[in-house]
């Protein structure tokens, strides 16, 4: 896509603070962080949100908390608690409409969110 931050960001055209990328996905630093770990985790394949998903993306969505994981313990937050969230469509807060996993830790966290 064209416009969208992120297919730049995989291009190279946008740079960021990569953390991590492989075949499948890449993850970067949030550029205005809500957590003292916040990190976005996308696939590099534009797919819009989770409405867009298919049967043959499972494994892709999997890798995706995979590597979520791994961030947390490479993060040193494991341990203590983290968060994912996916925001689907405005209301709920996507902005940047390239499906995208947020990784939040180092603080508390109420419930419910929002």
């Amino acid at each position: 896509m064209d416009s969208c931050i992120f297919c730049k960001i995989i291009s190279g055209q946008i740079p960021a603070r990569k953390v991590y990328e492989d075949e499948l996905v890449v993850a970067i630093e949030d550029i205005a962080p809500v957590a003292p770990v916040h990190l976005l985790i996308f696939p590099r394949r534009h797919i819009v949100n989770s409405l867009d998903l298919h049967p043959e993306n499972n494994a892709l969505i999997g890798h995706i908390f995979q590597v979520a994981a791994h961030l947390a313990k490479e993060r040193g937050v494991a341990d203590k608690g983290f968060r994912i969230v996916n925001n689907n469509n405005a209301d709920a807060g996507q902005s940047v409409f390239h499906i995208h996993f947020h990784l939040l830790a180092g603080r508390h966290f109420n419930w419910p969110p929002g």
